[in-house]
């Protein structure tokens, strides 16, 4: 019976360190959130920024983006994983038509 009860107060112990530990270590992160936030000039839990608006493509790094896909689509097709119906609807895709 004695081991027993070893046993069970050293998980107790090791349960209650484990315990501290990991409130002491979210104390800490929202501390560092709280303080990021302040800088960014939010308020804590407010919204963060919206994402950056999508870039555009120049005209040429569009087409060879366009030509890169079509190459991959006609790879696909000839492995046997698109059928013809399935890369011609891709490619109209693709291509905006």
């Amino acid at each position: 019976m004695p081991g027993l009860l070893r046993g069970i107060a050293r998980t107790a112990v090791i349960a209650g360190t484990a315990t501290s530990v990991s409130n002491r270590v979210s104390r800490r992160q929202a501390g560092r959130w709280a303080q990021q936030d302040a800088l960014r000039g939010q308020e804590p839990g407010g919204q963060a920024p919206p994402p950056p608006a999508p870039t555009t493509l120049a005209p040429e790094e569009e087409m060879s983006h366009k030509i890169a896909q079509l190459k991959e689509l006609g790879d696909l097709k000839s492995r046997g994983v698109l059928s013809q119906s399935e890369f011609e609807a891709q490619k109209a895709r693709v291509l905006g038509t």
